[in-house]
């Protein structure tokens, strides 16, 4: 019986892990929806919106609206699982504002982040 749920255990961790290395974690978005598609779609659809928005206005943005704006697309992405776009929103906040390149580098990851959640959005909700 131990083996049973030691098998069962390690299956479930693989699964989450799998799930988290997703430009979306899956299992997070379930959790946060109570596992309603419906609002899985919506949180979805909104969460793209809002990501091109914010991404506009983050490199086209005056720089003393870049704080508030990347803390913003932090939140938005750790509501829905989207653990790769919060940590490159996270390093953005944390770059020195005086080092012009590498808060440009940093803004530049962000974008190649997002840009792969929001395609990663696209599939799933084509798939649906």
């Amino acid at each position: 019986m131990n083996e049973l749920s030691a098998t069962a255990s390690t299956q479930g961790e693989r699964s989450r892990l799998a799930s988290a290395e997703r430009p979306i974690d899956l299992v997070h978005l379930a959790r946060m929806t109570f596992g309603d598609r419906g609002l899985e779609r919506e949180v979805l659809q909104l969460f793209d919106r809002q990501t091109v928005f914010l991404m506009e206005r983050i490199q086209s943005g005056a720089s003393q609206d870049v704080p508030a704006l990347v803390h913003m697309l932090k939140g938005a992405a750790r509501a829905i699982g989207a653990t790769s776009v919060a940590r490159a929103a996270e390093a953005v906040e944390l770059v020195d504002r005086a080092a012009e390149s590498d808060r440009r580098r940093a803004i530049a990851e962000l974008r190649a982040c997002t840009e792969e959640a929001c395609a990663f959005i696209a599939d799933l909700l084509r798939a649906h």
